[in-house]
């Protein structure tokens, strides 16, 4: 059974409550399991949250809208990721992460369908340390398997690889874990654009690209949400200044 794990928390330094905030008249967490539902190659979508009071609100709304959903750690997001598989029964996991309102069920998809034509423990649809060939935010796609997930809540003693899931994974790609590749990006995806919500002028960014397509009755996928930013780069600018978090 494959199985999207949506990591979701109200808490954010950057940006507090974030994946409630609305777009399109809906939360952006909606959004991001919206998305998430409409890959074909996926059997269930788990939101991964918090046993933290203020991650009631999470709750209450995955049981609002009929969501599968797990409460576990706050901190150990890798033991919280293994307890949601295991309780859904997951023999494969993907990972998503809620600040990502634009992540396109295609390319879910797509690499579900890479990972299974592989003998692989582990791939991603970002090249680590290559150039990035997806906006971000549209890159941060991860699949696992169950077993390389246990192996890495044994045996993870870091706290940032707790904090981070995979790395664990990477750090052990050559003598424990197989890494596959990922899926073949079309060339119109290669763009710089930053589609993830950390920043204040992130989140008006995904307005602006939600706003332009609230018209729309489907969901709208990378290419054409690339072909509006090409031809708004001063939607573009708004937060191009915006440094990405690294993971320590």
């Amino acid at each position: 059974m494959i199985a999207v794990i949506i990591q979701a928390r109200m808490g954010s330094t950057r940006l507090p409550g974030k994946i409630l905030k609305e777009l399109a008249g809906k939360p952006m967490l909606w959004h991001v399991v919206n998305r998430a539902k409409h890959a074909k190659k996926v059997d269930k979508v788990i939101v991964a949250t918090t046993i933290e009071k203020e991650d009631d609100i999470v709750e209450e709304l995955a049981k609002k809208e009929g969501w599968d959903y797990f409460r576990g750690s706050a901190d150990n997001v890798l033991e919280r990721y293994y307890k949601a598989a295991k309780q859904a029964g997951a023999d494969v996991i993907v990972r998503i992460t809620s600040d990502c309102p634009l992540i396109d069920p295609e390319i879910i998809d797509g690499c579900v369908e890479a990972f299974r034509n592989q003998k692989c423990d582990y791939i991603s649809n970002t090249s680590l340390g290559d150039v990035r060939g997806l906006p971000r935010g549209i890159d941060d796609i991860e699949i696992f398997s169950i077993h390389a997930l246990e192996k890495a809540r044994n045996e993870a003693k870091e706290m940032y690889g707790k904090e981070h899931v995979t790395p664990y994974i990477w750090e052990n790609k050559r003598n424990i874990f197989t890494i596959g590749k990922g899926p073949r990006l079309k060339d119109i995806y290669a763009r710089n654009y930053r589609l993830t919500v950390d920043y204040p002028e992130d989140f008006e960014v995904i307005k602006a690209v939600y706003n332009s397509f609230s018209s729309h009755s489907q969901i709208f996928l990378t290419e054409h949400i690339i072909s509006f930013l090409d031809s708004r780069p001063d939607i573009v600018v708004m937060n191009a200044h915006c440094v990405q978090k690294p993971v320590t």
